[in-house]
């Protein structure tokens, strides 16, 4: 039950990263190498469910208990799979297992309260990119192929209403899809 959730959860994200790709290469918008600020916000909340792939890999690779730790020794807030001082891309140390809100940000759109979509990025890329911002901001306007925040979540509701209920403080998100994998397993190993 909990491996068939991931894997459509893998696959939501799968569908999702493909949209991201095909609206990066019309609109032109991409993240500046190694920029990640919008990762050090503290404030970032996030479902349970959109890390139970990341919590099923290190139940498999015999690091939960190691990350169950690791979070009690974090209070800053900010989430503790940032890897600031990784070399690369960005600054994500399981970047295949980033939550949803990590994916969506910067090439998503929300719908407004005259559902009109309106392009969600962050100040850099709308500064530092200005003119494909405004371009690719008109297009999504008027009804330019992007993906819509709300969608998504929606599909990761209807793998599991309970677990994308409520949002919680990134790293209370990530301990939480810990816990409901050690659960998981405990609950069949007691019963075998």
């Amino acid at each position: 039950m909990l491996e068939a959730k991931v894997k459509e959860v893998e696959a939501v994200f799968a569908g999702l990263d493909a949209e991201i790709s095909g609206f990066q290469d019309r609109s032109g918008l991409h993240c500046q190498h190694g920029c990640g600020k919008c990762c050090f916000k503290p404030d970032i909340e996030a479902t349970i469910l959109e890390f139970l792939p990341f919590a099923l890999s290190l139940y498999k690779s015999g690091e939960a208990i190691v990350w169950l730790e690791k979070l009690d020794k974090d209070s800053s807030g900010v989430c503790a799979i940032l890897n600031p001082s990784q070399a690369g891309t960005g600054l994500c140390s399981r970047y295949a297992h980033r939550g949803l809100i990590c994916r969506l940000f910067g090439y998503s759109a929300r719908t407004n309260k005259y559902n009109q979509k309106e392009l969600i990025t962050c100040q850099v890329i709308k500064t530092e990119q200005a003119e494909s911002y405004e371009r690719a901001s008109r297009a999504v306007a008027s009804g330019g192929q992007v993906p819509v925040m709300n969608d998504f979540y929606m599909r990761l509701h209807a793998i599991d209403a309970d677990l994308t209920r409520e949002f919680f403080p990134i790293n209370t998100a990530i301990r939480k899809a810990i816990e409901t994998v050690l659960h998981y397993f405990a609950y069949r190993e007691s019963a075998s």
